[in-house]
């Protein structure tokens, strides 16, 4: 593939760059498009990403919508068919200014004010559209053989959500037709198993914008879901000593000045609120409110460690362009646990909290993910808490014991907590990026901070160190996983409704009825469909939408021989049970929680 680089010169394409510069050449015919059709619109960013390509626009007053999608990639077709050769050429910076003006590009006039003086400033052009850019691209619009446009979303100008608000219009593009065909049965895929979409026709939860974006509510069969996760965690963190607690939602903003969160974690917390000359801020974790817990009494080193869990309301301000269901919300509740420990016992902790997360994955049949050592980035001096000796002393012990515990670990620069490196664990789902589930940070910082001692072996005062751990994450995002995993078809100890029972018809809807009160009283999380519909439909109701791992039919059959027939969801077979067989099977495998 030729392809234009910014210098004037054609070169052909490195196979690995092809995609990049497909999906690069596609933003900027994708903006012409635009631009023909929405005159007045105006251009920010417009790069190639790992997945496709976007541009964040400026229309004024002009609302899009996904229906205006089609429109735009009809008109992106027309400009590929007119095969526009890619021409580039460079302008000195008083020059490139007075252009974007000209074109009432302000945004692309400010963007130049943001690089250096000595840049060499390029511009792309193809057909009426001229673009500051540097490259490479294409070299004619034809090139460009297989795309589609994705989606809408919201965009801050700069990432700042203090700018404007832009358009951001999303696309893939791929080498072939075929690659392309491969991606949309890839997204019809993602589509079938997006937890929003689940969610909702099983009535899980719920968001609605006058109670606010990312604010999710649970339904009774969502919430029961979540309390199951929840018993089932806390029952394992139970065995290993865990002490739970609860904690308020907010805290004063003294609070977050001590642990450091409010200098270096403001700009992602709701505002503060002022009462009775006190500011309050809604929490975006719960580390501060348990270093108080541990602090509130003396410790010896024969107390230690102390393991104190809470599964925690938080609250984060996302960008609005990033919520996404239960996955990301500005609400969501921690699987959390700090662990105060000596410098001693860090190693035992932290091989304790990785078998507890092994052990949770084989539970849920997690097998694709990866372990990662979070750093801390040494060039940022606003992110990260300023102590160069903490740091390494803490990098190198988290390093080490993972090291030592046989861990296969990879490094990433800049993706520690402020306070302290830590270890990730990013699941890859059945579609999407990989994303972080469980992570364990160790932190120096925070008990410093907040003065927090111990009296050691020989009478000394000392300070503990905290393992920050969260095993689910948040249950809102591990429920999300789960949902997306399964399809909504989940297991029986953890399926909203694991009975359905289905009389045939009236005639055996008393017995039905026993059947059903029966199990209630068994703990059992039972329905009793009696609507006046065929049985086939009942099945393929309580089957398909409802997700329900046994339906028990009850005909007159059943009836006269004083027995059940239960249908299995995962087999489709059906058997002959006595009730009081069936429900001792049923309770037993909802007590191992397989």
């Amino acid at each position: 593939m030729k392809i234009l680089m910014n210098d004037g010169h054609v070169a052909e394409c490195p196979a690995e760059e092809e995609l990049h510069v497909l999906r690069h050449s596609a933003a900027h015919i994708m903006a012409q498009a635009v631009k023909r059709l929405y005159p007045e619109a105006h251009f920010a960013y417009g790069p190639a990403t790992e997945k496709g390509f976007h541009y964040d626009v400026d229309l004024g007053g002009t609302k899009l919508s996904e229906e205006d999608l089609p429109a735009i990639e009809q008109e992106m077709q027309k400009i590929v068919k007119e095969n526009l050769p890619f021409r580039v050429y460079p302008l000195p910076r008083a020059e490139a200014i007075a252009l974007m003006q000209e074109r009432g590009e302000s945004y692309k006039v400010e963007h130049i004010g943001d690089l250096p003086e000595d840049a060499v400033i390029t511009f792309y052009q193809q057909g009426d559209y001229i673009d500051m850019c540097v490259g490479p691209h294409l070299t004619y619009t034809k090139a460009l053989k297989a795309f589609k446009l994705t989606g809408l979303s919201g965009a801050y100008w700069k990432n700042d959500q203090n700018n404007r608000m832009l358009t951001r219009i999303s696309g893939v593009a791929f080498r072939t037709q075929d690659e392309l065909k491969e991606y949309e049965k890839m997204m019809e895929e993602a589509r079938a198993r997006d937890h929003r979409r689940i969610g909702r026709d099983m009535q899980l939860f719920m968001t609605d914008d006058l109670v606010g974006r990312g604010l999710p509510m649970f339904l009774p069969k969502g919430y029961t879901i979540w309390q199951e996760l929840e018993n089932y965690i806390k029952d394992k963190e139970r065995m290993l000593g865990y002490q739970h607690v609860m904690t308020p939602c907010v805290g004063t903003v003294a609070l977050y000045q001590t642990s450091g969160h409010w200098a270096h974690y403001k700009e992602n917390m709701f505002p503060a609120m002022e009462v009775e000359g006190e500011s309050f801020v809604l929490r975006p974790m719960n580390c501060p409110h348990h270093m108080m817990i541990y602090a509130n009494r003396p410790h010896s080193y024969r107390d230690l460690p102390i393991r104190i869990g809470e599964i925690a309301h938080d609250f984060r301000f996302e960008p609005s362009g990033t919520l996404k269901g239960i996955e990301r919300g500005r609400h969501f509740c921690q699987n959390d646990a700090h662990l105060f420990v000596t410098p001693e016992q860090i190693k035992d902790e932290v091989a304790s909290v990785v078998a507890l997360i092994r052990d949770v994955y084989r539970d849920f049949h997690i097998t694709d993910y990866r372990c990662v050592l979070s750093l801390r980035d040494p060039e940022d001096k606003v992110k990260y808490h300023q102590d160069d000796e903490m740091w390494e002393r803490a990098e190198s012990a988290l390093r080490e014991v993972l090291t030592e515990l046989g861990i296969s670990f990879t490094e990433e620069i800049g993706e520690a907590a402020f306070y302290g490196p830590k270890l990730d664990v990013n699941v890859k789902p059945a579609v999407g990026a990989e994303y972080t589930l469980s992570t364990c940070q160790l932190d120096f910082c925070l008990p410093a901070k907040f003065n927090l001692k111990y009296i050691d072996q020989g009478g000394v005062e000392k300070t503990p160190v905290v393992l920050h751990r969260a095993i689910l994450g948040s249950l809102d995002r591990f429920m999300a996983y789960l949902i997306e995993e399964t399809k909504g078809i989940f297991p029986t100890w953890l399926a909203p409704v694991q009975v359905k029972v289905l009389p045939v018809s009236d005639k055996s809807m008393d017995y039905a009825r026993g059947v059903y009160e029966r199990l209630k009283e068994l703990r059992v999380r039972v329905e009793l469909d009696d609507r006046n519909e065929k049985i086939g439909y009942k099945i393929r109701y309580a089957r398909q939408e409802d997700r329900v791992p046994y339906m028990i039919i009850i005909g007159e059959k059943e009836v006269q021989e004083g027995n059940i027939s239960v249908r299995d969801r995962d087999t489709d077979e059906t058997a002959v049970y006595s009730l009081e067989d069936f429900s001792a099977l049923l309770l037993k495998k909802i007590a191992e929680r397989k």
